[in-house]
């Protein structure tokens, strides 16, 4: 048949698999499709671009991709789309991240004062590590993570502090799906994960060495609750060159001890 799904270059693949069965029949089933379509690092996409991730007509996506810019939700320029400033603040209203960056960002000022080095705040979505805070200079160097982004949980310092102090079941289930390799230092054995991080546990930080992009190293620390599950954690990053990660673990580590008993006597205080 024909139609503008049968356009030049117009393909409809199947519709994402991660939103936990969004019904895309629905108008908020294809807005949610379309705004979780957009990644960390994307700089401007286009409508055939947009149409190949979501699976949605090329009819349908030009409107709900009009409303959404007519509401500030997504911006316009040219031919490409892109996350507006709007989302984000949507973003940072969410209390519990509110809650974590007003406790934790003195400490990781503090942190970065030490150290001079890029400073992250991570906590765990799913099986990923999302970035709420990055402090850094200007000679940051070059790294994967940005505010709003994504990582695997095992291969980067946050993601495997954060997953060390997790249930079992969730290094179970994140094994059982595979661990993709990023970097040839990345662990993909389960085997060699497992022993990493039991060793995160006795230590009470994790260290990372190339493992999510090359030429960094990263030494973090989860902040725990008073059931000493992890709500968050926090990093110091620097370039393998000059940055020897192992010398900053007790400052990280008190950091993350420093935000974590604050957040507990916030929560004694309610």
């Amino acid at each position: 048949m024909g139609g503008q799904d049968s356009l030049p270059g117009w393909s409809r693949p199947a519709p994402p698999t991660d939103l936990g069965g969004v019904d895309t029949a629905t108008v908020l089933g294809k807005v949610v499709t379309v705004l979780f379509a957009f990644r960390a690092e994307d700089q401007g996409i286009t409508l055939a671009e947009l149409g190949r991730r979501t699976g949605l007509s090329k009819g349908t996506l030009h409107r709900v991709l009009g409303n959404l810019v007519d509401v500030r939700l997504l911006d316009r320029t040219g031919e490409t789309y892109r996350l507006s400033g709007q989302v984000f603040q949507l973003g940072m209203r969410a209390s519990v991240e509110r809650g974590l960056l007003e406790v934790a960002v003195p400490f990781m000022e503090d942190l970065y004062e030490r150290t001079r080095q890029t400073v992250h705040l991570g906590v765990r979505d799913g099986d990923s590590v999302v970035y709420v805070s990055k402090i850094g200079g200007h000679r940051q160097v070059a790294a994967p993570s940005r505010i709003g982004g994504r990582m695997p949980l095992h291969c980067t310092a946050i993601g495997k502090a954060l997953l060390a102090f997790s249930s079992p079941d969730l290094l179970t289930r994140i094994v059982a799906v595979g661990l993709p390799r990023r970097t040839p230092r990345t662990i993909t054995a389960p085997g060699l994960l497992r022993q990493h991080l039991a060793r995160v546990v006795e230590a009470g930080v994790a260290f990372e060495h190339e493992e999510s992009a090359a030429g960094i190293t990263c030494v973090a620390a989860p902040v725990l609750d008073a059931r000493d599950q992890p709500v968050a954690a926090i990093s110091v990053m620097g370039p393998t060159t000059s940055f020897a990660a192992e010398r900053h673990a007790t400052a990280v580590k008190a950091a993350a001890a420093g935000v974590a008993a604050t957040l507990a006597r916030r929560d004694a205080l309610r």
